[in-house]
């Protein structure tokens, strides 16, 4: 079985000069008490979706509220290709970074039904982002899943290199 694939933006800005990333906190009750180590880039699956980097601005615009280029510094820029990365589950992520704004405050996320708890026929539907913030490097890296770990650090290099 070929492993799930997933597609994702990494937004970032750079006020007075400092790196700072938007991170997303997955919604539902699993992760209500989590903070460390579970926060995300917004992606999601491509649902037969050929372009990828398509499919990351579709799910920034689902788990935001907000489309990529109406928060984009320059909505005309190339965004930065990150790369992939392979999560502990098996599912591969592929992005890219787009340097823009977005005030957290006003982000909303789509929902989805979760039957919970386990094996209590009782349904809640739980927004899939319950919040997003921005983050400097090293607060986003306590806070993001490890394996995303790289998409930062890749982004820190090409930002030097430009």
């Amino acid at each position: 079985m070929p492993p799930k694939v997933s597609a994702g933006i990494l937004l970032f800005r750079r006020p007075g000069g400092r790196l700072e990333v938007l991170l997303a906190h997955p919604g539902g009750p699993l992760f209500a008490r989590r903070d460390t180590g579970c926060w995300t880039i917004p992606k999601g699956l491509p649902n037969g979706e050929p372009d990828l980097l398509e499919v990351a601005r579709r799910e920034f615009g689902e788990e935001t509220g907000h489309e990529v280029a109406d928060v984009a510094a320059d909505p005309s820029a190339v965004p930065i290709g990150l790369g992939t990365i392979t999560q502990k589950s098996g599912k591969v992520v592929h992005a890219w970074a787009v340097e823009g704004d977005l005030d957290p405050a006003v982000a909303h996320s789509n929902t989805f039904e979760l039957e919970w708890p386990p094996g209590s026929g009782r349904v809640v539907v739980a927004p899939e982002v319950d919040r997003v913030a921005w983050f400097e490097p090293d607060a986003a890296r306590m806070r993001l899943i490890e394996a995303q770990w790289p998409l930062l650090e890749r982004l820190e290099a090409a930002l030097a290199d430009s």
